[in-house]
């Protein structure tokens, strides 16, 4: 009796990129004969996604568009012809760098060898989130400290860990009111060969509460410079977190350049957070279709007052995101933030952050709607 490859659930699926309906039947059948299960999308996809599958197959368009998008050359790339390949298809094969190129039908014992090498997941299970703004003081930094927070106190995973992304913003850890807390900061922070452990990072990052790390940005003064946040370490630092099962959350705020490129690469979940005033909305149109050029799983905070008595559901049909949740302004929460550092009450904030916490703990699929 022939498998249905929906149907396997032995081992991590397979990142399956292709719009032939023959060619993507032939890989079907191959994968349920390999008890591989598959991972069928369509482009454009998220690159952490790209990056973390154990095994990519593309056609030859696929491949022309993964190359064509910029996503960074990795093992694990294979992909499939109808009958042998021609110049054409070499010529994409190149393009993307993939590590072989198989013809099927006949050469669908390749593809079963490729299930073999490349079944086990490359990375950890952690989740990582990124966090953007629209416009200044949108609260992308507030709404990042306040889910970290939440996520540590709610033991969302074994450890959180809160990545500032802004070199010119004044440091999450004086948001956060551990300024003066000893530990590493991005400009003490050295990686060497571009990686680093979770465990060393646990323990050399201070701690805003228990099982919270935050890696914040340096501040000027004396004619000191923050300094740069370079792209490979923010890698290092992201990847360790995931590797180990941490939730990582990245301020990106309103940040633009590689770090901030990478953060949105890496991201499961980018969520925009937008004031609910004219203006900002127009900013985020903006910044929504740069964020989807990188990475289309978005979701959207709608954070009042509205002057203007803007809805969130008005805004999140404006700019085609889903509304994760729209909440009013909270009282106080200014004069909280300069008498000593953020800290949570039930209210609007801390919604906010468990609507974030939520996306990420909904079944595969389930998540953003």
């Amino acid at each position: 009796m022939d498998l249905d490859a929906t149907q396997v659930v032995t081992g991590p699926p397979t990142l399956v990129l292709i719009g032939d309906t023959r060619l993507r039947d032939e890989v079907r059948r191959i994968a349920a004969a390999a008890e591989r299960g598959l991972d069928e999308r369509e482009l454009p996809i998220g690159r952490h996604a790209w990056a973390t599958a154990p095994l990519v197959i593309v056609d030859t368009m696929a491949a022309h568009a993964c190359a064509d998008a910029g996503y960074l050359r990795r093992v694990g790339v294979v992909l499939v012809t109808e009958g042998e390949p021609e110049l054409p298809d070499w010529q994409a094969a190149a393009a993307v760098g993939v590590e072989r190129v198989i013809a099927l039908p006949g050469a669908a014992v390749g593809l079963i060898e490729k299930f073999a090498e490349h079944g086990e997941y490359r990375t950890g299970d952690g989740v990582v989130v990124a966090v953007v703004g629209a416009g200044g003081g949108a609260g992308a930094s507030t709404l990042a400290a306040a889910t970290a927070l939440r996520s540590a106190a709610e033991r969302f995973r074994p450890d959180t860990v809160l990545v500032d992304g802004a070199p010119l913003g004044g440091g999450i850890d004086l948001l956060l009111g551990i300024e003066s807390t000893a530990g590493l900061r991005w400009p003490d922070l050295v990686i060497e060969d571009g990686r680093v452990s979770a465990a060393a990072l646990h323990g050399a990052l201070p701690a805003a509460a228990p099982g919270l790390a935050v890696l914040a940005c340096g501040r000027g003064g004396a004619g000191r410079l923050p300094g740069e946040i370079g792209a490979a370490a923010v890698h290092a630092v992201i990847e360790a977190g995931r590797a180990a099962g941490d939730l990582v959350i990245c301020d990106v705020s309103g940040e633009r350049g590689p770090h901030a490129e990478r953060m949105l690469d890496c991201a499961d979940l980018v969520v925009l957070v937008v004031p609910a005033r004219l203006r900002a909305v127009a900013a985020a149109e903006s910044v929504a279709a740069h964020i989807r050029h990188r990475n289309p799983n978005q979701g959207l905070i709608v954070r009042g007052p509205a002057p203007g008595g803007l809805r969130g559901a008005e805004v999140a049909e404006l700019l085609d995101l889903p509304l994760l949740a729209a909440v009013r302004a909270e009282a106080g929460l200014p004069a909280r933030l300069e008498r000593g550092g953020l800290t949570l009450r039930r209210g609007p904030l801390r919604d906010a952050a468990d609507a974030v916490l939520s996306v990420l703990s909904a079944p595969a699929g389930q998540g953003l709607r």
